[in-house]
């Protein structure tokens, strides 16, 4: 591979946010009572916003579950949930009101939208963008990572593609890599999908699992992944479903489904209910009305 192609290692100062989110202070994120296995732990986590008039409001309510290390695991839920804001939380931009936080570093976090994040004019040169802030790595090095970051994407064949020339899919894969060259421990994924067309929705999705799974053993690697899509989950090891700020169930993917599926089934059954209850008094009062104008 042609050394020239690579940007150099100290790039310039960066007016994108960057994939590496510094942390929290140290009392909010130390390994405290969490085991070795585990690579994302919250506990009776609790978020308020502050209204201007002064007012606080709830967004996180005592939250609490943990995540395997080596694994992909879904946050779902409805739109307001607070999916977004505990991610945040999780990637260290925000700081919870209460509750203690844990989360492997180093982390990176995966914009949902690719061009907010892969900004640089070639594959190769994004992924080895952020390999910049580490001044003594030699340039062999920056090599070796780049080119085994987008082997674990499937997308080592595109090193010398323009940015521009790429699909959503693939330029979220280049971001996906940039982590990965960093040495990142912890995905944080935030709907990746939302944009892409079916052909890179499976594109991204398999090539996060296929990494995670590759990694295995040997440095593992855990991605937690924000979706409306309930259909994603048939890729996923664990899920976090919320609503209304909390966690109401977490676990195995197959059994988080089960119980959203059962939700819904549920709220169909209520919606319908509903509707027979309207249809009968209407037709009630009509036969009524009907009644009283025959009478007279």
């Amino acid at each position: 591979m042609n050394g020239n192609c690579l940007f150099s290692p100290s790039p310039p100062p960066r007016l994108f946010p960057p994939r590496s989110i510094p942390s929290l202070s140290p009392s909010v994120y130390r390994r405290t009572g969490v085991s070795d296995d585990v690579a994302v732990e919250c506990r009776n986590l609790c978020f308020s916003a502050t209204t201007r008039p002064g007012i606080s409001v709830p967004i996180l309510r005592d939250c609490s579950f943990r995540i395997p290390s080596g694994q992909l695991w879904m946050l779902l839920g409805p739109n307001g949930c607070g999916k977004s804001t505990l991610l945040k939380i999780l990637a260290g931009v925000v700081n919870p009101t209460s509750g203690t936080v844990f989360v492997e570093k180093p982390k990176n976090f995966v914009f949902q939208n690719p061009d907010h994040q892969v900004v640089m004019p070639t594959v190769e040169a994004d992924v080895a963008f952020g390999l910049g802030k580490y001044p003594d790595m030699s340039l062999e090095e920056v090599k070796s990572r780049v080119i085994t970051a987008l082997d674990a994407v499937g997308m080592r064949d595109y090193m010398q593609r323009p940015i521009q020339t790429l699909s959503g899919g693939q330029k979220q894969r280049v971001a996906i890599a940039g982590a990965l060259a960093e040495a990142c421990k912890v995905l944080l994924l935030d709907e990746l999908t939302t944009s892409l067309d079916e052909s890179d929705q499976l594109g991204v999705i398999k090539a996060v699992k296929e990494l995670i799974h590759a990694k295995k053993g040997g440095g593992d690697v855990t991605a937690l992944w924000v979706t409306h899509r309930l259909e994603e989950l048939e890729y996923a090891d664990g899920a976090v479903y919320m609503e209304n700020g909390r966690v109401v169930r977490h676990g195995d993917a197959a059994t988080v489904l089960d119980f959203i599926k059962a939700k819904q089934s549920s709220y169909i059954d209520q919606i319908g209910f509903s509707l027979y209850c309207h249809r009968f008094a209407v037709n009630l009062s009509v036969s009524h009305r009907l009644i009283q104008t025959l009478k007279w």
